[in-house]
């Protein structure tokens, strides 16, 4: 009945008034949190209590960070941030298609800015794995992009536990010739080298387009193998429009924007798989894309995927999807 950002704004606020309220943390942990060491995953030398994570773009700012692990997420990634605070593309820019479960957004990388956000992992509670989904502000040419994604890796690298490198957003002008194979390889290769640099690196990973064709992902492949980072998040929301329920007429009026939820989902396994294979399962895939239950997590873990991400599911099914997933798991 209402806008989808205004509402998604709307019960951010409310979360996080409700989750001041003495008790309220402890009872959403009862109802949300499904322990048990059989949904144990171990990936990048990190242990994941379940293998079902928020994917970036839900709680950009980390702003929702100790509310969101009481719900049970397994991990929780933030972003996509920039160096400096952008507004984003104009409103409206996010909208709900129900009778495909789907999402279309052009969001834009609107943010409050990387230091915002480290001040706020600072101070945050819970031990909940973060990761950090680093991009360039929209002014920032593709040739000084790898300054952009520096300044995120550096500012972030004390408070998250991984990196995405999210060169494949659809909201971005011209971003995504970033996955070009030369620009790919420039970006990943520098990104890397900050890591080296350090005395423990983190984990680096390259989230991906739904879009490549194949010859693109068989350079996707090289590039990670060359580069040495840790692995892939496949994948992003998708341009592709087709066999969709939602009446033509509605879409056109919608216009532009990265589709999310279940019309991705084959789309996202097929990525999945075809890298898995290619690559030998020699890194790891994080899987997202069109997940809403068990079923969805079993078949991308099956196509080669190690996690998995949600994010449209979590807005349709609201906050017991975790568990619900977790439970149906514990059951096989």
């Amino acid at each position: 009945m209402f806008d989808a950002e205004s509402v998604h704004h709307f019960v951010f606020s409310f979360f996080k008034f409700a989750h001041k309220f003495p008790g309220v943390p402890t009872l959403l942990r009862y109802y949300f949190v499904v322990k048990n060491d059989n949904l144990k995953k171990e990936l990048f030398g990190l242990t994941f209590t379940n293998p079902i994570g928020l994917a970036a773009g839900f709680d950009k700012n980390a702003e929702l960070i100790d509310e969101l692990a009481d719900l049970g997420f397994g991990f929780i990634e933030i972003g996509t941030l920039t160096p400096q605070p952008q507004p984003g593309n104009d409103l409206p820019r996010l909208f709900r298609l129900p009778e495909d479960n789907a999402l279309i957004n052009r969001m834009g990388f609107n943010n409050k800015g990387v230091k915002s956000a480290k001040e706020r992992l600072l101070n945050r509670k819970s031990k909940v794995i973060i990761g950090g989904n680093i991009g360039k502000n929209k002014n920032t040419p593709n040739e000084n992009a790898v300054d952009d994604y520096l300044i995120c890796f550096e500012e972030l690298f004390d408070v998250v536990d991984y990196f995405v490198v999210n060169v494949s957003s659809p909201n971005t002008p011209n971003l995504r010739e970033l996955q070009e194979k030369e620009p790919l390889t420039n970006l990943l290769n520098a990104v890397q080298l900050a890591n080296l640099k350090k005395k423990i690196p983190k984990p680096i990973l390259l989230k991906i387009a739904p879009d490549l064709r194949d010859s693109q992902l068989d350079d996707i492949v090289e590039i990670v193998l060359s580069t040495k980072i840790a692995g892939l998040i496949a994948t992003n929301t998708t341009i592709n429009r087709s066999d969709l329920n939602t009446p033509e007429n509605r879409l056109s009026a919608i216009g532009q924007g990265g589709l999310s939820g279940k019309p991705v989902a084959d789309r996202s396994t097929e990525v999945i798989r075809y890298i898995h294979k290619k690559s030998n399962g020699k890194f790891p895939i994080i899987g997202v894309g069109g997940i809403a239950n068990a079923n969805d997590v079993k078949e991308k873990l099956a196509a080669g995927a190690s996690l998995v991400q949600i994010y449209t599911s979590f807005i349709y099914e609201g906050p017991g999807v975790v568990a619900k997933i977790c439970k149906e798991l514990l059951k096989e």
